[in-house]
């Protein structure tokens, strides 16, 4: 799979107005995607998602804001390119607090078929909307954008053991931001990983518990900080997040096949970043890249590969899924390192460094998801220190 540049069609900003309609629609704002809209007469309106190039993974990522001069009920009709409706939606008055669309707004048109994956999606949806003067926001996932980030990276930087810097600029320039999480001059350093694909927010929301963890108040954080460093990278498609992408960068590609060319800036960041540290004289004990799919499922490396050093990734989850066995998670290991294109191959190879990616489920309980990056933490914290 090659990972240069391809062209990547930007979607067109601006605001939907009808002639005989009162109501708006708007893609004006960061994280929105939203590619067309037509009025269908009376109060139903069809909107149009559309990808930044093909072929994609088929998660059409969706975010617009809609409201009208007269308060009134509306329907929208979500139509997708080559794609089926993969997310519920989401809605939002202050883009800061979202809650899922109530089940009695929500219709399926064209069932999918079967009961996992894009095949058992419906083709098409239809919401009920209730909309007035406030821009209703509705979105595929929470929206956690660029800005929205670095504001948690800063809120924890104010410990006084957290630092955060630059280590390289995304293709359309954006910062790679990375928080160092650390209480000592220790050689010993964890690399956590998250949001390569820019749709993956359940992934981030798990990895932003498990670093506020990792950052918190228990003897156990602070002796582990004493111990180990930890640099995390929330963030690793900038681009992508802001452009509303399904799930590329801005280079039209799928960062996590590009950790063996090396061809986006995005993962030579990380990859100079970590080889830096290394001629340093740093040892990485440990990698997770957090991700989203259809269910919580743990990729690993088979054992095969890593032999006893990567040991401690299968005691991770055996210990995770001891603290919480209400929800089994999958686990699938993989017996091919090379070529390495995705980052956990890489930090394996480039480092020795045992290494997971760490998939949560596009629909997961919110409340689990933080639960889920606590325990991961505590266990993982618990295991290094052993």
């Amino acid at each position: 799979m090659s990972t240069k540049t391809k062209p990547v069609q930007k979607q067109w900003k601006g605001i939907w107005a009808f002639q005989d309609s009162t109501v708006f629609f708007s893609n004006t704002f960061d994280g929105a995607r939203l590619n067309g809209v037509a009025h269908n007469g009376g109060n139903s309106y069809t909107i149009w998602i559309t990808a930044e190039n093909t072929p994609i993974n088929p998660s059409p990522w969706y975010a617009f804001k809609v409201w009208s001069k007269e308060a009134k009920d509306i329907t929208v009709n979500f139509t997708y390119q080559e794609s089926r409706s993969r997310y519920y939606p989401k809605i939002s008055s202050d883009g800061i607090n979202f809650k899922k669309l109530d089940s009695t707004q929500y219709k399926i048109i064209n069932p999918g078929e079967g009961e996992f994956g894009i095949k058992a999606a419906p083709e098409q949806i239809e919401i009920s909307l209730a909309v007035n003067k406030k821009p209703l926001l509705v979105s595929a996932q929470e929206l956690y954008t660029s800005s929205r980030v670095k504001q948690w990276i800063d809120t924890l930087s104010q410990k006084e053991f957290i630092s955060n810097y630059e280590i390289g600029k995304s293709r359309e320039g954006r910062p790679m931001n990375l928080m160092k999480i650390s209480e000592s001059d220790t050689k010993q350093a964890l690399v956590i990983i998250s949001r390569q694909h820019p749709p993956e927010v359940t992934g981030f929301l798990a990895m932003k518990s498990f670093v506020e963890t990792l950052a918190g108040d228990s003897e156990q954080a602070i002796s582990f900080r004493k111990k180990f460093t930890v640099y995390n990278v929330p963030l690793m498609n900038p681009d992508g997040v802001d452009n509303g992408n399904w799930r590329h960068n801005m280079g039209g590609i799928d960062l996590n096949r590009d950790w063996f060319k090396f061809n986006q800036p995005e993962t030579r960041a990380v990859r100079d970043f970590l080889a830096s540290k290394a001629d340093e004289g740093v040892e990485f004990v440990f990698g997770a890249d957090f991700h989203s799919t259809w269910d919580d499922i743990y990729y690993p490396l088979d054992s095969t590969i890593t032999g006893q050093k990567g040991q401690i990734v299968f005691d991770w989850i055996t210990s995770i899924s001891s603290r919480l066995p209400k929800k089994q998670t999958n686990v699938s290991a993989s017996s091919k390192l090379h070529p390495t294109m995705v980052s956990r191959n890489h930090f394996y190879a480039a480092h020795e460094m045992p290494a997971i990616v760490f998939e949560l489920g596009d629909n997961t309980p919110r409340d689990f998801l933080k639960e889920k990056g606590k325990v991961a933490a505590e266990e993982l914290m618990r295991l290094l220190m052993e």
